[in-house]
């Protein structure tokens, strides 16, 4: 009898330990879980972003691009040293911009060009050939032109944007869009550019 009651002691010992062992497990596996919901939902929500932000950050991403390329260009063939002078601007300020933009599209998941579009090259590739007078004016008249939509568009993107940092972005760089418009509607005049708005040339992309 002794043995009987020992025996159901212990099976009962045994299976109390075996319930108290799932309910751990479960208990582990229902955090862990949660744990990983919870990474998800940061990754998640480090990389949404709305359309309309994305394809900002993408054309300015382009424009920034061209307008290291063409200012290149500018230092290189001007024939004014205004131009000349102009088209290094370009290049230092859009360089900081374009590195500042790549840290905002890394942290919301948004892959940005490293090669000039299909329009930009066309653009590229008729400045080159130009040269002297002729090359001072059609750069000038492009940068005129270029910057006046991308002033109105980054304006619209530092008040619009859903996105803080991109909003952010769109805030910081709008004064020195603003002043480069300003210094090359300055120059344009001098070369003979034409400061009216055209959809022909260069490519209006955002950051210009």
């Amino acid at each position: 009898m002794n043995i009987k009651v020992l025996r159901n002691a212990a099976m009962a010992t045994a299976l109390a330990g075996f319930i108290s062992l799932g309910a751990a497990a479960q208990s582990s596996t229902g955090s862990d879980q949660s744990s990983t919901s919870s990474a998800s939902a940061g990754e998640s929500g480090s990389s949404q972003i709305s359309a309309s932000d994305k394809t900002f950050i993408k054309k300015a991403a382009e424009g920034g691009l061209a307008e290291v390329e063409l200012g290149k260009l500018a230092a290189e063939k001007g024939s004014s040293e205004d131009v000349k002078k102009f088209g290094q601007r370009m290049v230092d300020d859009h360089s900081k911009a374009n590195d500042q933009l790549k840290q905002v599209a890394s942290s919301k998941g948004v892959d940005v060009p490293t090669d000039l579009n299909t329009k930009d090259k066309a653009t590229k590739e008729r400045l080159s050939k130009l040269s002297g007078e002729k090359f001072d004016q059609a750069y000038m008249s492009d940068m005129v032109r270029d910057h006046q939509q991308d002033v109105a568009e980054f304006r619209k993107e530092s008040k619009m944007a859903k996105d803080p940092e991109v909003k952010s972005f769109a805030s910081q760089t709008l004064p020195t869009l603003e002043d480069h418009l300003k210094e090359a509607r300055s120059i344009a005049p001098k070369t003979g550019a034409t400061q009216q708005s055209s959809n022909q040339g260069s490519s209006t992309s955002a950051q210009k």
